[in-house]
């Protein structure tokens, strides 16, 4: 609910006067989404990705921290024998999305999204061994961050919400999804208007 009388909307957390909600179209998906941010990421108003990921998935929840390993609501999921749980993390031993489906027959899938930096995300890893234990995915792709007034480590990685969109596409080749291209190509609107507002700052 966005707050006319405070600085920050705290729907999108952006302040005010540069709100991005209006650009944000949540799409309904059969994969669950958590998304696990770190609290450096939380406190970041002005470029983090992983607010608009999750307003924009309706099957989506958030949960701030490092160590979840003793989170009852992140345990319930994990443990849920009607779920097949997931974390998006680079390893030798992922499953590349490009190449395998992770469908389960008759099993939910849920897919665990770290929103922070690769160091903290190793943090978080190391500090809830419910959510290493997991088995990882990741995938390929030739696509460069849209992040063009923030520099990235390496020219692979992309922003929470580029990953959640190349993933969204993989699933939708595997047939797990079954989401409109248009609904896609929307996907990133609040990515992109937010990118050329910061521009339109410096």
């Amino acid at each position: 609910m966005k707050q006319t009388n405070r600085s920050v909307c705290y729907n999108c957390y952006r302040p005010q006067t540069s709100c991005m909600c209006d650009y944000i179209i949540p799409i309904e998906t059969n994969t669950k989404f958590v998304i696990l941010m770190h609290p450096k990421e939380f406190r970041k108003t002005k470029n983090g990705t992983g607010h608009f990921t999750n307003l924009s998935l309706k099957n989506c929840t958030i949960h701030v921290g490092v160590d979840f390993s003793e989170s009852k609501v992140i345990n319930k999921i994990i443990d849920d024998p009607k779920n097949a749980c997931y974390v998006l993390y680079p390893s030798d031993l992922s499953i590349n999305l490009n190449k395998s489906s992770i469908e389960r027959e008759n099993k939910n899938i849920v897919l665990f999204l770290i929103d922070s930096t690769w160091p903290c995300s190793r943090s978080i890893l190391s500090h809830s061994p419910n959510i290493a234990s997991l088995e990882k995915v990741s995938f390929t792709h030739t696509k460069v961050s849209n992040f063009q007034f923030k520099q990235q480590p390496k020219d692979y990685c992309l922003s929470t919400m580029e990953s959640t969109l190349c993933v969204l596409e993989l699933l939708n080749q595997h047939k797990i999804e079954v989401l409109d291209p248009k609904s896609l190509g929307n996907f990133l609107l609040p990515f992109e208007e937010m990118v050329k507002y910061q521009i339109s700052r410096i």
